[in-house]
């Protein structure tokens, strides 16, 4: 079972160091202490799996629109409702969250590679040849 929780925990530890480092370097982006971060860290992750794809389908025609880049905004709004939600994370500006997002993306993609990547994309064909 735990092997089942490995890229969760992966993937919540480099949005956190993400977040951490970003708060670093964005003036409008701060932690009052190391348990907000954590939580802010789990929050993100639960609000762009379960949010983030609702906004990005009821956004497509301006997503299209934009060849994608409301995407952007979108990740901006997600980083805005989490610090809404959580009490000691606290984000400036929009376009604090803005720049900020596009900075943790990026950086959680470049650990990402380096720990290993995210072994939960992997496809695997089932060996009895049956999909159900």
């Amino acid at each position: 079972m735990l092997e089942n929780l490995t890229p969760f925990f992966l993937h919540w530890g480099i949005t956190a160091l993400s977040l951490w480092v970003a708060s670093h370097i964005f003036n409008g982006l701060k932690f009052d202490n190391a348990s907000s971060l954590i939580v802010s860290a789990l929050f993100l992750g639960l609000a762009n799996a379960i949010i983030k794809p609702l906004l990005i389908i009821l956004t497509l025609p301006l997503t299209l629109l934009t060849f994608g880049l409301f995407v952007l905004v979108i990740n901006a709004l997600m980083i805005l409702l989490v610090a809404s939600l959580i009490k000691g994370f606290k984000v400036s500006s929009f376009w604090t969250a803005f720049f900020a997002s596009m900075f943790i993306s990026v950086l959680s993609i470049v650990i990402g590679s380096f720990v290993g990547g995210s072994p939960a994309t992997t496809i695997q064909m089932p060996h009895d040849g049956l999909w159900l």
